[in-house]
């Protein structure tokens, strides 16, 4: 019986898949590099050819050259909101979908939307115009994606407070980075044409320091390989073998690197196009009547990052937390099991810990790998 539903699902799903619309994402490693230019020479490509392209929304930045290629192209009014006494501007989702044009171009994946609209965020609105059929090409910085934010924000010092889930970005078709040398955009930068002239000089300071500009760089050359050995492993006729990786990350109340640990180890799973785990055991001190409260939010907060990012969330009540990691990877084949970085010698660590010896010989006999992240 559980077969015969999963079999049906399956399916579904194939259904559902070919029914939703194509998706196409340009993305780049900062504001500047020519997303928005590159999807509208696109766009008019496309009408050219007698596609029925529309523009859904753009933000052409009062850049002369960018503004100077909406030209011909059939825009769809935005809809007006009005919001602490000032009239703001949305994309009409509902207009889209019920004009249905071939094609939509809608920029800024990671926007937040103004109070009042029927989705929090842009992407979400991607998401309905895809479910009904319709294809969209949208783009988005490389700081935008969930996964990255540490990491970005490592570079930058800046904490990026508009993202998009790694969930979205799967659900491209197509993606295709848009790349500038360092030079080449600070040169763009200077010139006026990403920014106006008041805050070049902050920007030179900060966000576009040439080493920071290198490091962006290569995060978006990453996530545009990873997305194509995705495509190419979903492509790959049945018959052919693929190692399917399973990862799991442990995560404890105590763990201040869980956020880092989870981020990570979605990065890992996202690179492998593979199925993760998050798994937590409660020990008995940590049972809700003993454990702090603040523990309990992290864990509650760490818990919903993982599901946002993908993962199956597994909580164990154990005195044994070897025995139980190693429990939980037999059972979801695991390959790979993320831990956090100890605090002090490993190899200390390693000869001091019955517990983590024990995890390491069973994990041998299982043929699992463990990476200790930092």
């Amino acid at each position: 019986m559980e077969e015969t539903r999963k079999s049906a699902q399956d399916f579904l799903d194939l259904i559902q898949k070919s029914r939703r619309g194509k998706f196409k994402i340009y993305i780049g490693m900062s504001a500047g590099v020519g997303k928005t230019y590159r999807m509208l020479q696109e766009a008019q490509t496309l009408l050219r050819n007698g596609i029925d392209v529309k523009i859904g929304y753009i933000e052409t930045h009062n850049r002369k050259e960018t503004h100077e290629l909406l030209e011909g192209l059939p825009l769809i009014p935005r809809r007006t909101i009005f919001y602490k006494g000032k009239e703001l501007e949305e994309m009409d989702v509902q207009a889209v979908i019920s004009l249905r044009p071939e094609v939509v171009i809608v920029d800024e994946l990671a926007h937040t939307n103004i109070e009042g609209s029927k989705n929090d965020k842009r992407w979400q609105d991607v998401k309905d115009i895809l479910d009904a059929g319709i294809n969209v090409i949208s783009a988005v910085n490389i700081q935008h994606i969930e996964s990255l934010n540490e990491e970005v924000k490592k570079i930058t010092g800046v904490e990026v407070k508009e993202r998009v889930p790694d969930k979205v970005i799967a659900l491209a078709d197509e993606v295709v980075n848009i790349d500038l040398t360092a030079d080449e955009l600070i040169t763009r930068l200077k010139e006026g044409k990403i920014y106006e002239k008041e805050k070049i000089e902050t920007a030179l300071k900060n966000f576009f320091k040439s080493e920071h500009i290198l490091q962006l760089r290569e995060l978006a050359l990453k996530e545009v390989s990873t997305q194509v050995l995705r495509k190419i492993e979903t492509e790959i006729p049945k018959n052919v073998a693929l190692r399917h990786d399973r990862f799991l990350a442990c995560i404890s109340s105590n763990d201040k690197t869980a956020k880092a640990i989870i981020r990570k180890t979605a990065r890992l799973a996202n690179y492998y196009n593979s199925k993760w785990v998050v798994l937590y055991v409660q020990t008995p001190e940590e049972n809700a009547d003993k454990i702090a409260l603040d523990k309990q939010r992290h864990l509650i907060n760490n818990f919903k990052l993982a599901t946002e990012l993908g993962a199956e969330i597994i909580k164990k009540e154990s005195k044994n937390i070897a025995k139980s990691i190693s429990e939980v990877a037999e059972e979801r084949e695991i390959t790979t099991i993320c831990i956090g970085k100890p605090h002090f010698n490993l190899f200390t660590f390693i000869l001091a810990t019955n517990t983590f010896n024990e995890l390491l010989k069973k994990l041998k006999s299982l043929d699992i790998d463990i990476v200790i992240l930092s």
